[in-house]
């Protein structure tokens, strides 16, 4: 018998497919948190006049488009289409996502600027530093989780996506320091000086999905 052939005959799909359906629940997971979350910060955020937590409402509005094409993509792979149907999903959701990577990228430089030029100082947000602090607890596992399910199916589109999900992690970190700078030391410029620190690691990933770079796994 050979060495290589440790694993019983139609385990690799099965276990393929055990990983689609995660990533499927995954992704559904991640719209309907980033609608409730996107709601509830754009909404606190207007009333707050904070710039950083309206930004951070609209970078879940963002996601949830971005994690809806991906959801598409794993539904067409779930009802079995055939493979080059499938790659040209792929190909057609990695450059979306990369897309939005630079419209959030456009969207952070353009309110971190202006809040820098006029000075706008927000009121204290507690409701926005809980948000931020879920957030926090929950992005990095659900990153973690679609990370190792694209790895397994081999989707570059849902692994961009999964890094979508960790600046969202980041800009939830970003959003709790600046809040809580503010509450705290009244340092008003903390989170628009945090968020255009994020930009250069944005604008990478947009460009690597734009080129479809790790396409092939």
């Amino acid at each position: 018998m050979s060495d290589h052939c440790n694993e019983p005959c139609g385990s690799e799909p099965l276990k393929k497919s055990k990983w689609l359906t995660i990533a499927f629940w995954l992704v559904i997971f991640t719209i309907l948190y980033n609608i409730a979350e996107g709601i509830i910060a754009i909404r606190f955020g207007y009333s707050a006049e904070s710039i950083a937590l309206i930004g951070f409402g609209f970078d879940s509005l963002i996601e949830v488009s971005a994690a809806g094409l991906v959801l598409w993509r794993l539904f067409v792979q779930l009802k079995q289409a055939d493979d080059e149907q499938v790659d040209k999903m792929e190909t057609t959701v990695h450059r979306f996502v990369g897309i939005t990577f630079f419209a959030l990228s456009a969207y952070i430089l353009f309110e971190s600027v202006t809040a820098l030029w006029k000075q706008e100082i927000p009121h204290e947000s507690l409701l926005g530093i809980a948000l931020a602090l879920l957030s926090l607890l929950i992005m990095p596992l659900l990153s973690w989780g679609k990370l190792r399910a694209a790895k397994e199916i081999n989707s570059p589109a849902l692994r961009s996506e999964a890094k979508e999900t960790i600046a969202c992690s980041l800009l939830s970190l970003i959003l709790l320091i600046g809040l809580a700078a503010n509450a705290m030391f009244g340092w008003w410029w903390a989170d628009p000086v945090a968020g255009l620190v994020m930009i250069p690691w944005l604008l990478k990933e947009g460009i690597a999905g734009i080129k479809g770079e790790g396409c092939c796994g």
